[in-house]
């Protein structure tokens, strides 16, 4: 682990940008971009144009370790260049922003009221790679879309199960259970999913840190015993489908959770914008998260 990178994960003010938009949502991470499906013709044109867009985020003169303290990568990402650098070269070196890299492939069918992530029959491999390529930690992602405590005990188990293994590589595991913000019973949910990452976090071996990527609660400050856990870096929020206005909102009100927005991120971006007004855009996007995620 590095441990510079840790500080700053640990302690840092600021907020994660989520870049890894992967095979299933790419297509609409482009089309908000304003470049629609029929500007490609394969996989491969359509990842090209994913990471010019990605690049032009990264090397944007607003992208910076000022406020942003990582960026979630795909796969796809991380073996590719910026600026003739490695992606999570490019990050440290030249931004000072930690990169971590998303691992999981997709999730399985709905049973129980959730989604589980899909077999991951070539994590060992993948996890060696990032380590090479000088990734922090990792990330992956289940769905809760109801509040059944068999399911939600079956994401769990699976994500603290999974984030062992990522952590005997020495990266430090983003554990993402994501709550759905139009479940009926969200906050019943929710309760449940603090239960539940409690009584796995008090498990934890000391040398054993991992991170959390939560839905924002629908009550305030309901993770705050998780945020000042010992055995937990850092929580973080994702959007949801919440706009960034009201992402912002809620994500104020939560002292200690800090924002990995994706989608809320690049709201507002566009392929047809000049690099000056694409700039003056994601500034402004960049400096409303940073602003929600120091309270």
């Amino acid at each position: 682990m590095n441990t510079k990178q840790a500080q700053r994960m640990s302690t840092g003010q600021g907020f994660v940008a989520a870049l890894d938009q992967s095979g299933g949502s790419t297509p609409k991470a482009l089309r908000l971009y304003g470049v629609d499906e029929d500007k490609y013709s394969s996989e491969q044109e359509m990842f090209d144009l994913v990471h010019e867009m990605r690049t032009r985020i990264m090397t944007s003169p607003s992208f910076t370790g000022d406020k942003i303290l990582a960026a979630i990568l795909f796969e796809k990402t991380m073996d590719r260049q910026v600026d003739g650098m490695d992606t999570a070269s490019y990050l440290w070196e030249k931004k000072g922003i930690v990169p971590i890299l998303k691992v999981d492939k997709g999730l399985a069918e709905q049973a129980d009221g959730v989604k589980l992530m899909k077999p991951m029959p070539d994590l060992d491999t993948l996890l060696d790679r990032a380590v090479a390529k000088g990734i922090f930690g990792t990330k992956m992602r289940s769905l809760i879309a109801e509040a059944d405590p068999v399911g939600i005990a079956a994401i769990v188990d699976q994500q603290f199960q999974m984030g062992a293994l990522i952590g005997h590589k020495g990266l430090v595991p983003i554990i993402e259970p994501e709550v759905d913000i139009n479940a009926a019973d969200k906050a019943e949910a929710e309760q449940i999913l603090h239960a539940e990452l409690v009584r796995h976090l008090d498990s934890l071996p000391d040398e054993c840190p991992v991170m959390l990527k939560l839905t924002i609660p629908d009550v305030d400050d309901l993770y705050a015993d998780v945020i000042a856990h010992p055995n937990v870096m850092r929580v973080v929020a994702l959007s949801g489908g919440y706009s960034r206005e009201e992402a912002n909102e809620r994500l104020a009100r939560n002292h200690g959770l800090i924002a990995s927005f994706s989608r809320a991120l690049t709201e507002g971006l566009s392929a047809q914008q000049s690099d000056e007004e694409f700039d003056q855009m994601l500034a402004g996007s960049i400096d409303s998260i940073y602003r929600a995620s120091i309270t």
